[in-house]
């Protein structure tokens, strides 16, 4: 059950994000922010007050590691977190003056990169692109509980204990 090359998209999908994040990562350098940095101050802008876990779940990154971007944001002074009195285990945070004003000039850098894939495309372009995508992830989704429903039916049953 053999694809060819022709066939495979993957690697058309992870060049282009490749492309995309050295482009950020670039454009974003100068400020002294990484793309994840950058992602999370823009995610924390628009959500002030985010817990670290929803940070997580918005920037498609794990729990450690919106711990690590916090936690370097914060000796920044870029971000504050504060506790909540009806949830000591939960810090949320927020921009400070200071990571609203460096977020301001690193969004124009990204937005830069942003409006020259928006320019390349037509309105009707861009709506089945992201149409497209969805589709990809629904059938890597699909592909993937198969997948673990195959492996778990297939699975040698353990022998009891004696």
């Amino acid at each position: 059950m053999s694809l060819s090359p022709e066939e495979r998209l993957g690697l058309d999908i992870v060049s282009t994000e490749h492309v995309l994040m050295t482009a950020k990562t670039a454009a974003l350098r100068p400020l002294g922010l990484t793309v994840a940095q950058y992602a999370a101050l823009l995610t924390l802008s628009q959500n002030p007050g985010i817990s670290g876990a929803g940070l997580a779940r918005a920037c498609l990154v794990t729990p450690q590691a919106a711990a690590a971007v916090l936690k370097t944001l914060e000796a920044k002074a870029l971000v504050e977190r504060f506790t909540d009195d009806w949830n000591l285990n939960v810090r949320p945070a927020r921009l400070t003056p200071k990571g609203l004003d460096l977020l301001r000039r690193a969004d124009e850098a990204a937005v830069r990169i942003e409006r020259a894939i928006r320019d390349a495309l037509s309105p009707g372009e861009r709506t089945e692109l992201r149409e497209l995508l969805h589709r990809c992830r629904a059938a890597i989704d699909g592909a993937t509980a198969e997948a673990a429903a195959s492996a778990s039916s297939s699975a040698p049953a353990e022998a009891p204990e004696h």
